[in-house]
Order: C-alpha cells, then structure tokens, then sequence
C-alpha cells in the first residue's frame, strides 16, 4: 500500500502501545483511522489526543469474541466503508512455565494472538479481494521464530500467526490479488507488555518500532524482523547448528533463555 493517503486503517490493540504510535503515524499520513480496542477509556483518550480534524473513530470490541469481531466489522462496513488497511496488532503474552498455566490462560492467548487476526481478517478480506486492493499487517513476533521458555504458548500463538499470515500472502499472489500481506516479527518492545524482561540484545523502543512497520506498509514488505538481524540468525544458525549447539549460543552466548525469567507484564 503504497500511498495511505485517503486510506481507510484500521488497527486493533489501537488505544495503547504501538497500536496507538500507528494511529499518530496513520493520521500524519492523512489516513482515515479506526481503532478496535478493549478499553474504552483508552478509545476515548486515544481520540482525544489525536482529534485535531482528522478522521479518527474508535469501536470497543474484545477479539477474542467471534460474535463481537463479526458485529463491529459489519457496523464499520455500515458506519464508515471498506477498509483498506487492516493491522492486526492486539495482542497478550503469559509468562510462566507451560505447566503454570491455566486452561483460561491457553485459550485466551490463542484467542487474541492466533484466531482474532484470522477472524478479523476474514471480515474485510472479501472487499479487498473484490476491489482488487488492500492491505493486512500482522504483527506477530521474533517469539514465533525462536522457541523459549516460560513463553511456549505465546511463541505457539506467534507461530501459527506467521505461518497463517505467509500462507495468507502467497495465496493472494496465487489468485493474481493485488492484497499485500506484511508479516512483522519484532523483538520485546519497551511498551510494558514485557516488563521485567532482561535481554543482552537491545529491546525495541516503540516509536521506531513503530514506524518501522509503517513503512513496511508502505513500501509493500512480505516478511520484516525487527530488528532486521534477528531473522538471518535464527535462520541461518537453525539450518547450520544441530539442536544442541543453536539451544547453547542462543540460550548461554546470547542469553536469549533467561529473558523472561524476571518478567512481570504490564500493570493492570
């Protein structure tokens, strides 16, 4: 999507975090805004702050909720239009230990990080595909590349979110669609989500996070890490290490294992 002006954007998780960078970013961009967000109050600040006459529209919707995801893309077909840009960004992450986790825990995270983007996705889809033009980002995450612990269902979530988004990409340039899929794999973001986390390889700030996947957007990238490196090491050391040695550089030289083991989250 190479010129979002005019654009119809909407982003999910959009009221805080990275979401609510891209929102600044779309609006600069003279997009047209929709934000889907669980929390209403952050909606509504989210528009506050960035109601200056742009066009900006907030709904509250949980993703996780089928019937929730299905009720408000048909009020933002009847309210606003097609949506051109769609950036499933809303995501959660537990940090514990797999036996840890509760049944609610698992589902939940599947839920919001792996269903909620198809099912969202499949909402707008079909308006792209027949005006032979959109856009679908999909954040996702470098967990999705490289397994680790007290992260196993939120690396399961990520992984199935990339192979889904790619898979997605490939059957578009199939059927001759002229539907860009980005897939983004970033690093921990300081946005709070990871709070706690401890890593030698420098975490992400948000605003250039952010606008690195901006223009991703524009510039119409299949697959982005960022940053950009992470890709070529887990690749290329996953083809070239047998097991053994890829779990001691990434887990004792880069330390990639023991990120999570003083995580927290973010406050509630």
């Amino acid at each position: 999507m190479k010129e979002l002006k005019g654009k119809t954007v909407l982003i999910t998780g959009g009221a805080s975090g990275i979401g609510k960078i891209m929102v600044r970013l779309m609006l600069a961009r003279k997009a047209k805004v929709i934000i889907w967000d669980i929390n209403q109050a952050s909606i509504d600040a989210t528009i506050s702050d960035f109601r200056n006459g742009e066009a900006i529209f907030g709904f509250q919707v949980d993703v996780s909720n089928s019937e929730q995801i299905h009720e408000t893309a048909n009020r933002v077909k009847q309210q606003i239009g097609i949506v051109d840009v769609l950036i499933n960004n809303a995501g959660i992450v537990v940090g514990k230990y797999f036996h840890e986790h509760s049944d609610s825990d698992i589902t939940a995270t599947m839920a919001i990080n792996t269903n909620g983007p198809m099912l969202i996705t499949k909402e707008f889809l079909g308006d792209m595909i027949n005006q032979n033009s959109g856009h679908i980002c999909n954040i996702a995450s470098s967990g999705g590349l490289v397994s680790n612990p007290k992260m196993s269902v939120y690396a399961a979530s990520k992984w199935a979110l990339i192979g889904w988004s790619d898979s997605l990409r490939l059957e578009m340039e199939q059927l001759n669609k002229d539907v860009n899929v980005t897939t983004i794999m970033p690093y921990y973001i300081n946005t709070g989500m990871f709070d706690g986390v401890k890593s030698r390889i420098p975490i992400l700030e948000p605003e250039a996070a952010a606008a690195t996947i901006v223009k991703a957007i524009e510039r119409n990238k299949k697959m982005v890490t960022i940053p950009g490196y992470i890709y070529r090491f887990t690749r290329l050391g996953q083809a070239i290490m047998s097991i053994a040695v890829f779990d001691w550089f990434a887990g004792s030289v880069m330390g990639i294992y023991k990120t999570m083991e003083h995580f927290v989250g973010r406050k509630k």
